[in-house]
């Protein structure tokens, strides 16, 4: 069975640093793309940064420069290295996993959401002014 669990969000000023991490488990992580997707109160979910199972990196541009997406294949374990933050950045985030122990997972809307399987419970990130 599947299992994603984020750890590392908190309380920051802005202009801070965070490291999300995301815990997998059940699956070979090196096949899987994943992403780390965020929804603020009253807002939909975004896709904030993605990473295919080619190794292929893509960001949201509120988020180009500051955050960056990685995965440590040894641990199985996704982060998310975010700084600079922003007030607009406040929002709980979600790591979510596409995968197939067959193939090598290359989403085509890395970003959307719709393609991942999986999904994590979420770790709460807030930025103060």
């Amino acid at each position: 069975q599947v299992q994603l669990v984020e750890s590392g969000g908190g309380s920051v000023q802005a202009g801070g640093s965070l490291r999300l991490s995301c815990a997998a488990s059940g699956y070979t992580y090196s096949n899987t793309a994943m992403a780390w997707f965020r929804q603020a109160p009253g807002k939909e979910r975004e896709g904030v940064a993605a990473i295919n199972g080619d190794g292929g990196t893509h960001y949201a541009d509120s988020v180009k420069g500051r955050f960056t997406i990685s995965k440590d294949n040894a641990k199985n374990t996704l982060y998310l290295q975010m700084n600079s933050l922003k007030p607009e950045d406040t929002a709980m985030y979600y790591c979510a996993a596409a995968y197939d122990p067959h193939i090598v997972v290359v989403v085509a809307d890395p970003l959307g959401g719709a393609e991942y399987d999986y999904w994590g419970q979420g770790t709460q990130v807030t930025v103060s002014s």
